[in-house]
């Protein structure tokens, strides 16, 4: 969304700029029409190649717990990090009901295949100065059994 809308602006000023130093003498409702033609063209051009983030992964899935984040640290950072090893389908990073602020550990949804390989490879990884601490996530179901 964010992308596009900065191709467009770029596009109009381009556009504002080239009319200008042309001295075109077009009327107002032509470039109106032409400008917005260009912008939805380049809207669905853009739309239609980012479909593929959109779609969650659709096959088995696992969720890992993400501790001792920093916490200063976002949701597209943390899915940027596990995208290397499969598809996330989301990242939940816990805050704190009162402040607002990141507790510092979170929820990682990713394909089984790459949650087991991140598993792995980021137990024990060092990201922006954290050593990070990833299990498979609880369910909790399992954790309601074990207090009964």
């Amino acid at each position: 969304m964010q992308k596009s809308l900065l191709i467009v602006l770029l596009v109009a000023v381009f556009g504002a700029l080239a009319i200008y130093f042309f001295n075109l003498q077009l009327p107002a409702y032509f470039s109106f029409a032409l400008g917005a033609i260009i912008a939805a063209a380049i809207n669905y051009m853009t739309a239609s190649t980012s479909t593929a983030e959109i779609t969650p992964y659709k096959g088995p899935i696992m969720t890992l717990y993400v501790g001792n984040l920093p916490y200063r640290v976002n949701e597209t950072e943390v899915k940027t990090l596990f995208e290397k090893y499969g598809p996330v389908n989301s990242v939940r990073l816990v805050r704190d009901r009162k402040t607002g602020r990141r507790k510092g550990f979170g929820f990682v949804e990713i394909s089984e295949k790459g949650g087991q390989q991140a598993l792995a490879k980021l137990n024990d990884f060092i990201f922006q100065e954290r050593t990070l601490k990833v299990r498979e996530a609880k369910s909790q179901d399992t954790d309601r059994d074990d207090a009964e």
